[in-house]
């Protein structure tokens, strides 16, 4: 096989030491135009690519990011890990990702301590459920730290970067208000879910500000199964509403599935918004009106604060704000 060529192979076709290579590759504005010009040449003509591991060597940096993720194959999480790993890999970084199956205390801190060892600059917290949330601040006492956790509420050591989950469930219930729905039930995700507690909060919020008197909510999770047997009481037990916003796509999946089985007609009988805008979403018959999540915005922001923070930036919080996807599945009333 062919020898990786090396920074002594660049220096030779420079006409440079092999320390001038290794200013223009980690201090270039150290090293006169000129002969950063014939070094960067030399390197695109070779093809030459640094040793990460000797580079961190001397620059002290790894170029290295954490990212603990929850091992949930669910659409938020694994979108968001693979947005952030995109944004990383585009400034220059490279991820590592330290997967917690489990939400428990001594479960975390000996994730987050594996990268600690890695000698990570700093680590992004993939953090849905609420649990993970002391661990996270430890670690910011040692080392950058940005949670994607949206309705966190103490963040004066985080740097918190999450959809405005709050907001995304006020436009989702705006709409059905709008077209004149008035009795809306919100089936709900589980409640040791950030996103999941920020979207009641939205529904919430939003049937107040119109003068309307929340129902109770109705638990739910996040699968099919669930929005399946939850539209099959309220078939059973007449408990239609004119309409229901459900925390995720997979929910109402399953709810269109039951109202089908039992002949209740989406949107004619029921109206039905989602949230996530799922792959597919827009194919569901009838099609989900949905709130769509800026994953790739989330990852690209969450790279962009981390950054900051290697430089000393201070804590801070930075909301994006979802949309509102409109389709088939709702209509007006009244």
């Amino acid at each position: 096989m062919r020898r990786r060529p090396s920074m002594v192979d660049v220096a030779a076709a420079a006409g440079v030491s092999h320390q001038t290579v290794s200013r223009v590759l980690n201090t270039p504005d150290a090293v006169r135009p000129a002969t950063r010009e014939r070094v960067e040449a030399a390197i695109a003509q070779l093809g030459y690519r640094p040793n990460t591991s000797a580079r961190a060597l001397v620059t002290r940096r790894t170029r290295l990011i954490g990212v603990v993720n929850p091992g949930l194959a669910k659409f938020g999480p694994a979108n968001t890990t693979m947005a952030i790993e995109e944004a990383a890999r585009q400034a220059g970084y490279a991820t590592t990702v330290a997967v917690v199956r489990d939400a428990r205390l001594a479960t975390v801190e000996a994730a987050v301590e594996s990268l600690h060892e890695l000698g990570v600059e700093g680590v992004v917290f993939v953090a849905p459920v609420t649990q993970v949330a002391p661990a996270a601040v430890e670690l910011s006492s040692r080392l950058p730290v940005v949670m994607v956790a949206a309705g966190l509420q103490d963040t004066s050591s985080l740097h918190v970067v999450a959809v405005d989950q709050q907001a995304g469930a006020r436009m989702a219930t705006r709409h059905l208000i709008d077209l004149g729905h008035r009795d809306i039930v919100h089936v709900a995700g589980p409640n040791d879910w950030f996103d999941a507690r920020t979207r009641i909060v939205g529904w919430r919020d939003e049937m107040l500000a119109a003068g309307l008197d929340p129902p109770p909510i109705i638990a739910g999770g996040w699968d099919p199964e669930q929005g399946y047997e939850i539209a099959r009481t309220l078939i059973r037990e007449r408990r239609l509403p004119s309409a229901i916003f459900a925390a995720n796509d997979p929910m109402a999946l399953g709810m269109l599935r039951a109202f089908h089985e039992s002949g209740v007609r989406v949107p004619d009988d029921v109206s039905l918004v989602g949230f996530d805008d799922v792959e597919g979403a827009g194919f569901f018959e009838p099609p989900l009106t949905t709130v769509r999540q800026p994953f790739a915005a989330v990852g690209e922001r969450s790279i962009e604060v981390l950054l900051a923070a290697l430089d000393g930036a201070p804590a801070s919080r930075t909301l994006i704000a979802p949309e509102l996807v409109v389709r088939a599945s709702c209509r007006a009333v009244g």
